[in-house]
């Protein structure tokens, strides 16, 4: 495989986006370690990996569906467009999709058998479910709103609360509440992402959250979305699940104020693409505080 396939293959994998599904991860784990659970490295590294796979085939079948629906095509910037591009064949993506898919469920079906832990299935069919058909037919929840809700459970209860279960055996209330602000965030990164190519997805019938609501509708959805992670996060620290430190998530307002502060002054609304980075940062940053205030806790 020649660099150029390498770097595309790269490309639509969106490796970046990863901290999305690390994050999730990496707080079921600490607050497992906190309660009172060994570390096992070995087993976070498994959990990651099914997690890796399940990530990259998610946003592989994107595009596959995406371009089958004629999603990613024209104006569109949705996407990693290297099908678009010619960079990676149909039959490429889909023999890849096949392994990937393949892959992550033998891995979950192994560990269930071998640690006794079928109690666990369901958290797999979930996320195999929703990695597949949210852009597949006939089901493909991405094209009636429910793209963010798909996001938000499986980003947040299912990752945080699955990881912390593997890890002690038993599940946790606290991860449950934990997971919440994660799961919105996440959603949120999603939803934002919808909001560039609204006019291009409602053309195809992709009626997203976004296209639902509108231009003022969409705009005030995202100032909900975030108030409910700050509401969530300082109620966490406030109970104590959480400790102080996890108050200095406050710190990412100013960003969040500045994309608010823009928004209004774009008028082709596609151009909001290239102000995605404030969203990851918020994202990142108030992760990373909910894990200090974890491991602080």
């Amino acid at each position: 495989m020649n660099s150029d396939k390498l770097r595309a293959w790269w490309k639509a994998s969106r490796p970046p986006f990863y901290i999305a599904t690390f994050v999730p991860l990496l707080a079921g784990w600490m607050l497992a370690i906190r309660d009172g659970a060994p570390k096992q490295v070995g087993l976070f590294f498994l959990i990651n990996l099914y997690s890796v796979m399940v990530h990259f085939a998610t946003n592989l079948a994107n595009d596959y569906f995406d371009h089958y629906h004629g999603a990613d095509s024209g104006r569109s910037i949705g996407g990693s467009r290297m099908l678009q591009a010619g960079q990676i064949s149909i039959g490429e993506l889909r023999a890849s999709l096949i392994i990937l898919y393949l892959s992550s469920f033998f891995l979950a079906v192994g560990y269930m058998t071998v640690a006794g832990m079928w109690v666990l299935s369901p958290f797999v069919a979930l996320s195999i479910f929703s990695s597949i058909f949210y852009t597949a037919p006939p089901i493909k929840y991405g094209y009636h709103g429910l793209g963010e809700v798909f996001a938000g459970i499986n980003m947040g209860p299912v990752m945080v609360l699955g990881t912390y279960w593997i890890m002690t055996g038993h599940p946790s209330r606290e991860a449950v509440l934990v997971s919440l602000p994660i799961g919105i965030m996440v959603a949120g990164i999603l939803y934002y992402q919808s909001i560039p190519d609204m006019e291009t997805d409602e053309a195809v019938g992709k009626i997203t959250l976004t296209v639902r609501l509108g231009r003022k509708g969409s705009y005030l959805g995202l100032i909900v979305q975030w108030a409910v992670v700050y509401l969530l996060i300082l109620g966490l620290a406030a109970g104590r699940t959480l400790s102080p430190v996890a108050v200095a998530c406050l710190v990412t307002i100013p960003i969040f104020w500045r994309l608010l502060r823009i928004m209004p002054t774009v008028k082709n609304w596609q151009e909001l693409d290239r102000h995605g980075h404030y969203i990851r940062k918020m994202y990142l940053i108030n992760g990373t505080m909910i894990v200090l205030g974890i491991i602080t806790g």
